[in-house]
């Protein structure tokens, strides 16, 4: 039998406890960092640059002018509101957060959706530390004491755990040391075959971490209780700074609640040369992967850093993934009023 169209009233009143169980979430949400002496804002969602990850596919769009402003130029919907939240932080916006809609093609499956809300805030002068703490603490202030999903319920009132990549990696890939195989293939490699996972055929070091990630660290990540993954090896510190007392590390997390990926936050880069440098690699990277697409660096954003951008952390969390956790809800789909998937 073929699925009712979304707007039917079965197929809505099918979503209705969910949907209303995240407008209840929105709110709270609210009134979380509003108490917390956040600013709620709203940024573009039309942009020259959508983001920098490596690894997403954007939606592109082309500006045509027709009152006398403005020349025809590519334009794309944002990944993510990360580079205009930072452009805030310079200007001296203070802690902010906003409740984004944002796009990523090709994104579709009962965790993913093309367009979703991601949940972003950013605070001056707050430690990766000190944002796990705050992070703990609007969880728990959101969501029911315990979530499941699937077949995994975390109980969200014991104390989150933190652990870094270094000892997850030791702890699920029989010892391997993550970080001593920086940027190693081969390095990297040769230790993946002696736990009997030996590389594909040109895998690089990026793909096998992932890979070693993905099949033996993340499935016993945010279980019983919610996991911050943090200090992740130095080539996937995208935005964050090094760690001063191991530059091998990045001081970044990311947060599991029921077996699902929730949060990416980063201790943030404020070295323009460095970002720079790291820009230029990811669309070398980019356009190598996927040859005539893609966009060129934020210059835009490098010169809001070298005007000055204060110390402090932040964090993107999947706020449709909350919703299916505060809710109960097993797909997206059900959290979304009008799903296209």
């Amino acid at each position: 039998m073929a699925s009712l169209p979304n707007w039917h009233p079965e197929s809505l009143a099918n979503r209705l406890p969910f949907l209303r169980r995240r407008a209840t979430l929105t709110a709270a949400t609210r009134a979380f960092f509003t108490g917390h002496g956040f600013t709620e804002v709203e940024t573009p969602s039309l942009v020259p640059v959508p983001g920098m990850e490596v690894h997403l596919h954007a939606f592109r769009s082309e500006f045509i002018p027709h009152l006398g402003i403005g020349e025809p130029r590519t334009l794309w919907l944002r990944t993510s509101p990360e580079l205009a939240l930072k452009r805030l932080l310079v200007a001296g916006a203070g802690p902010v957060f906003e409740l984004a809609r944002v796009w990523r093609n090709g994104e579709a499956s009962p965790r993913h959706a093309p367009e979703f809300t991601m949940l972003e805030w950013y605070a001056p002068g707050l430690s990766l530390a000190g944002l796990m703490d705050q992070t703990e603490a609007f969880i728990r202030a959101v969501c029911p004491r315990h979530v499941t999903h699937g077949d995994t319920t975390t109980n969200l009132r014991l104390p989150f755990e933190r652990l870094t990549m270094a000892e997850a990696f030791h702890r699920w890939c029989n010892g391997l040391d993550i970080l001593a195989t920086e940027g190693d293939a081969a390095a990297l490699g040769a230790a993946a075959a002696a736990i009997g996972i030996p590389p594909r055929e040109g895998e690089g070091w990026e793909d096998l971490f992932f890979r070693l990630l993905l099949e033996r660290v993340e499935p016993n990540l945010g279980r019983d209780r919610a996991t911050f993954l943090t200090h992740w090896p130095a080539p996937q510190a995208a935005l964050a700074r090094r760690d001063p007392a191991d530059p091998r590390a990045a001081l970044r997390f990311e947060l599991f609640a029921a077996g699902l990926e929730l949060a990416n936050a980063f201790d943030e880069l404020t070295d323009a040369a460095e970002q720079r440098a790291r820009f230029v690699a990811d669309v070398a990277a980019r356009r190598a992967l996927h040859p005539g697409e893609g966009w060129d660096v934020d210059e835009d954003f490098l010169a809001a850093l070298e005007h000055g951008m204060p110390a402090g952390s932040g964090i993107a969390l999947g706020f449709d993934r909350l919703a299916m956790l505060a809710s109960g809800a097993r797909s997206i789909s059900d959290v979304l009023w009008l799903p296209q998937f």
